[in-house]
Order: structure tokens, then sequence, then C-alpha cells
């Protein structure tokens, strides 16, 4: 752990934050589809639940999806353990998405769906949640970084 501690300070810290607020969603609201606007006809809290992947692509799909999360999980925590010390855009890109991946991973096979809740309404943007969000800024990291030549990897 000492080798990328980035990674998992990320990976960590947002799982955690996912599932507490999942959590918090679904303690709060008594209904499905239930919202509360925090600035009316643009961003709510939206109680959803999504049996896809990400902004609920591939709907219905929650038996393979949990099987995907765990690989892409398992993979990432070896490459951080096992494999050589990540620069540090790496290190975050990673960890975001190791925090998304586990974090609905996890949803997907306790439940057989994630709770999603973020809706931005005045773009009609799919309701999404904080694990989506961690993937796709790990994705925007991992992207600077094979970009950024003082960051590229050194044989």
């Amino acid at each position: 752990m000492k080798r990328n501690p980035f990674f998992w300070l990320v990976g960590i810290t947002g799982l955690v934050l996912d599932q507490i607020t999942k959590y918090w969603v679904v303690k709060s609201f008594a209904n499905l589809g239930d919202t509360f606007p925090l600035w009316p006809e643009v961003f709510h809290f939206t109680y959803v639940i999504n049996t896809g992947a990400a902004f609920s692509f591939f709907s219905g799909g929650a038996g393979w999806l949990r099987w995907l999360s765990l690989g892409v999980s398992l993979g990432l925590m070896g490459l951080a353990w096992w494999g050589g010390k990540m620069n540090l855009l790496e290190q975050l890109g990673y960890g975001f998405i190791l925090a998304g991946a586990s974090g609905n991973g996890i949803d997907r096979f306790l439940f057989g769906y994630v709770v999603d809740f973020l809706d931005f309404r005045l773009i009609h943007f799919p309701v999404f949640n904080l694990a989506d969000l961690c993937i796709n800024i790990g994705i925007l990291f991992l992207i600077i970084a094979s970009f950024s030549p003082q960051y590229s990897r050194k044989s």
C-alpha cells in the first residue's frame, strides 16, 4: 500500500462516500421517484434504482455487471498491490475507478441494482450516483495522464 498510497486513499474514500450517500437517499426518501429540488428544474436529488450500468446503459444487466465490477475492482487492486509505482495521475485515475466499480458492484451483489440520485434536469441527463461520477473522474485523470509528458511512464 505504501507504493501507491493515493490509489488506496481515493479508492477507499470514494467507496465510503458513495455508500453513505446511497444509504442517505434510501433512508431519506419514502418512495422511488421522490425528488428534492436543490435548484428547481436544474438540479434535484431524485431516488431511482438502476439495474444497468452508469447512466442507465444496459438496463437489466445487473447479473453480468456485478461480475464485471468485481473483476475490475480486483484487477485494479492487484495492479496497485503487485504492479510498479504509478505516477500521481495514474493513482488518482485508477483509485477513482476502483471507488466507482466497487461501490456499484457492492450494490449489484447485495440488491441487484444501484441507487441513483443525482438528477441534472436542465440538460435531461440520466440520473446517476457518486460511483458513476468517480468512474468518469478516473477516466478523465487517465486521459490527462496519457497526454502529459511529465507523467508518462519511463521504461
